[in-house]
């Protein structure tokens, strides 16, 4: 999966949940290996079939799959995609980092963990508010890259590589030692399910007092529950309530075409009376 997330220059979690719908409809299968994730057409003569057929119909001239599959053959080669590859930087990031910059911090923290790394600005704001950082990464080249980051910019940071592709495990939490007084989830775009448990697991890795911070696509919290339609807003705080957490900071944040709802939860049971019906700056 980061090989192909490296050759269209798209973020991992979007690549991932591309691959999860294509895996669900029968078109491709995974398949794991140790740590590895493979994916390939289905063996299923009707769905080849099927995938072959819509291959067919594309245009091979088009700009855009000739970059794509050029990517994906340097990927596949290992020779690094210099003339299409992401820069660590962003617009998206800078803006998220400027909403962690803007909460007033009393003092400096002890810990702090950041979950994700998709935007390495983030790495550089834990780091700048804590003594201790550390970082769960979903990929080995998620992992180099964030270290590769912490070198450069001169800060030191443990990463650690997840024990599953998709959202934050209990054993990722036992893993990291500690208890952190901020804990970052760098929106993955997982399933509704898959982001109550990350969120459960996020609010174990908090030390007493301290505060978990959540970036999430608007599109990902989108969606019905039991027929209803529910806000994406308010899909978020009923998610963090039912974890035992409350909002205390809700912002939405649009950069390089993309909507991310930034929140600051803090333990309900330790939040301001009246916290949880905060609303979005």
């Amino acid at each position: 999966m980061s090989d192909l997330a490296q050759a269209v220059h798209q973020s991992e979690p979007r690549v991932s949940r591309h691959l999860k719908i294509l895996c669900e409809a029968g078109l491709t299968e995974r398949l794991r290996q140790g740590q590895w994730v493979h994916y390939r057409i289905s063996a299923s003569p009707p769905a080849a079939s099927f995938v072959q057929g819509l291959l067919a119909q594309l245009d091979r001239r088009d700009p855009v799959l000739v970059r794509d599959r050029t990517g994906a053959q340097a990927a596949a080669s290992g020779v690094p995609d210099t003339a299409g590859a992401r820069t660590s930087e962003s617009r998206l990031g800078r803006a998220l980092r400027g909403f962690v910059e803007a909460q007033d911090l009393a003092t400096r923290l002890e810990s702090a963990l950041v979950v994700g790394v998709e935007h390495l600005e983030l790495l550089e704001s834990a780091a700048s508010i804590a003594n201790v950082c550390t970082a769960i990464a979903h990929s080995r080249r998620t992992a180099q890259s964030a270290r590769a980051f912490a070198e450069r910019r001169g800060f030191a940071c443990r990463v650690l590589l997840a024990a599953s592709s998709e959202g934050l495990s209990e054993r990722d939490v036992v893993r990291t030692g500690q208890a952190f007084n901020a804990v970052f989830l760098d929106h993955l775009a997982v399933p509704d399910s898959a982001l109550a448990g990350m969120l459960a697991c996020g609010r174990r890795a908090l030390a007493p007092g301290g505060r978990l911070w959540l970036f999430e696509r608007y599109e990902s919290l989108e969606g019905s529950r039991e027929k209803v339609v529910e806000h994406p807003l308010a899909r978020l705080r009923r998610l963090l309530g039912d974890v035992g957490l409350a909002c205390e900071r809700l912002s939405p944040i649009e950069a390089d075409g993309e909507h991310v709802l930034a929140a600051v939860a803090v333990s309900a049971v330790a939040a301001p009376r009246g916290t949880s019906n905060a609303t979005a700056a």
